[in-house]
């Protein structure tokens, strides 16, 4: 079985793959920058343990990590318990997509492993939208590049910062009100967050696709916060959750010529 790991600046989600390439079991745990690889061992071994799997199963990994100091740590981890060397997603790894762009050593490994997926599942050109600690959008062009995107601060890092500044709004649910127009602070909170997040979204990619040329590309929401939005927007064609994890394994088979 493949193990593949997305280690992002707040959260870190693990996806373990069965042979036909389904996510038999999936976790997710917060991103801490001083984990060592000790204990990210002990993390997988709770994982296993609660979930009755055998750890000896795990026969390969891959890590896309934005993190630098943990990548090194989840190597190791991964070297001493698989006995190969895991895969570390990086701009200058052989994904089978080329990167066009002027600078390619600058694209995070996840916006790489999200453009092979999409392209692989959805087909070129596509968009991705990707909520986490960021926002990013990635875009495949219709030749089957990686274009680039957009980056811009998370729902939750914008809700963080209205909250800190403002405490009586700090128990503000995060999810999508019935109405763009707020009539309560609370749903007007809602709107600025979530509705907010979906316009921008909405007019980015709107953009994009006219700078591209691109009017009918398929435009998938991921990451941790793409339900919440996708439900204040009809902009997504798909909600993937698994895109990340899917884009590593994918970029893995490519290295080990089964793509």
């Amino acid at each position: 079985m493949f193990l593949a790991i997305d280690v992002g600046n707040t959260q870190t989600t693990l996806g373990l793959f069965d042979e036909d390439g389904s996510v038999a079991h999936g976790w997710r745990m917060a991103t801490s920058h001083t984990d060592t690889s000790d204990m990210i061992d002990a993390r997988l071994h709770g994982y296993f343990n609660k979930d009755g799997l055998d750890q000896a199963r795990v026969t390969a990994a891959g890590i896309a990590c934005v993190v630098p100091v943990l990548t090194r740590a989840w190597y190791k981890c991964l070297l001493d318990r698989t006995g190969t060397e895991p895969l570390v997603v990086t701009p200058q790894t052989d994904s089978g997509m080329r990167i066009d762009m002027p600078n390619p050593t600058q694209v995070g490994a996840d916006r790489i492993a999200n453009a092979v997926a999409a392209r692989l599942t959805y087909g070129a050109p596509v968009i991705v939208v990707d909520f986490g600690t960021a926002t990013n959008i990635d875009v495949v062009d219709a030749a089957g590049s990686y274009r680039g995107g957009a980056i811009s601060p998370g729902l939750m890092l914008s809700a963080a910062a209205l909250f800190s500044r403002a405490a009586k709004l700090s128990s503000v649910p995060i999810e999508a009100p019935a109405h763009a127009l707020g009539e309560t602070t609370e749903a007007a909170v809602q709107s600025g967050i979530v509705v907010g997040a979906a316009a921008q979204a909405e007019g980015l990619v709107a953009r994009i696709k006219r700078e591209l040329d691109i009017p009918n590309a398929p435009v998938v929401g991921t990451g941790g916060l793409a339900r919440t939005v996708s439900a204040a927007t009809d902009l997504f064609s798909a909600v993937d959750p698994d895109l990340t994890l899917r884009g590593i394994r994918e970029i893995w088979l490519h290295q080990q010529g089964q793509r």
